[in-house]
């Protein structure tokens, strides 16, 4: 019976973060460069936030954010499309037994921070946030 083991870090384990940073330093290089040569990606500049890795470093996930945070959909359906040479140049620039599939996922963290950025600026919670004067005695 195969060993289950539970990863108790949040990213994984720490193979996975560490195979996960360094795909994700390879791709932000690729895009970086320009070496990508589709329409739909001139002009944009992308951030890869974050990489996670498959407990078996075969899946990529790779999450991208294009500079704005406009035109996501266009950009993730050019990655994918060309998603053959990205894997190619993932597989030359770093040292693993098998290339690993990727998918991009639109990073939707920025949007998230926003919403809680809005949530803690309502007045509700501006008012439990006030220090009280009862307090201060």
């Amino acid at each position: 019976m195969p060993r289950q083991k539970k990863s108790s870090s949040p990213g994984g384990s720490q193979r996975q973060l560490r195979v996960g940073e360094t795909v994700r330093h390879a791709v932000a290089e690729i895009l970086s460069q320009g070496e990508v040569h589709d329409p739909d990606l001139e002009g944009h500049i992308i951030t890869v936030p974050e990489v996670r890795m498959s407990p078996d470093l075969k899946l990529a996930t790779i999450y991208v954010m294009p500079l704005g945070g406009r035109d996501t959909d266009t950009v993730i359906s050019a990655l994918d499309r060309n998603k053959k040479f990205l894997r190619g140049e993932i597989a030359h620039r770093v040292n693993l037994k098998f290339a690993p599939d990727i998918r991009f996922r639109v990073d939707e963290r920025f949007d998230e921070a926003e919403r809680i950025e809005k949530l803690l600026r309502t007045p509700a919670v501006q008012r439990d946030l006030a220090p009280d004067s009862d307090d201060e005695e």
